[in-house]
């Protein structure tokens, strides 16, 4: 039997929005022994490793409960990582305060810049950057980012730097405790 995939997206999208979380993707893989569905989800300020642990048990015992996904063998509840591209707004905001790498279409060629992001604004993104301690902020236009994707930077960023960035202060000491800022 084959899965109903807009099905299965309403009811997963459902139970997880109830659960405080948003679905970032759900990608079905079909096997010999039966299917593997990866569910990716994400909200502000992330989920616990127990959070996810708990939506996942939640979510395979209704899907066990409903014969229409018998033929799921594997559920895995994952949180996106640090190498997803920021597509939508929504990534962007819960990127605030993360370093970021952008390529960005221009008429003179790409351009690649790098910082940290800031508030979002009708269409835009500041973006902060740090050139030993002098700090510039670029106001980016989403449209024309080609490509962006958080880099895995292991210094820990400074408090003014966290400001700029729109930051308050639980965030700023949430994102100074964090290795990868």
């Amino acid at each position: 039997m084959s899965i109903d995939t807009r099905q299965l997206r309403t009811l997963v999208d459902t139970f997880v929005a109830d659960r405080g979380f948003d679905v970032e993707d759900v990608a079905i893989t079909n096997g010999a022994d039966g299917d593997a569905v990866v569910v990716t989800v994400d909200r502000d300020g992330g989920g616990s490793l127990d959070e996810l642990a708990d939506l996942s048990r939640e979510l395979s015992d209704a899907l066990d409960a409903d014969p229409a996904y018998a033929d799921i063998d594997t559920l895995e509840v994952t949180s996106p990582g640090v190498d997803r591209p920021l597509t939508t707004e929504r990534q962007w905001r819960r990127a605030a305060g993360r370093k970021v790498l952008i390529d960005l279409a221009g008429d003179d060629g790409p351009t690649r810049v790098v910082g940290r992001v800031g508030p979002l604004h009708d269409g835009q993104v500041d973006i902060v950057s740090n050139d030993r301690g002098r700090f510039r902020v670029r106001t980016v236009e989403l449209d024309a980012v080609t490509r962006a994707v958080v880099d895995v930077d292991f210094s820990r960023p400074g408090v003014a730097e966290l400001r700029l960035c729109g930051l308050d202060d639980a965030q700023i000491a949430q994102r100074r405790d964090t290795v990868s800022s």
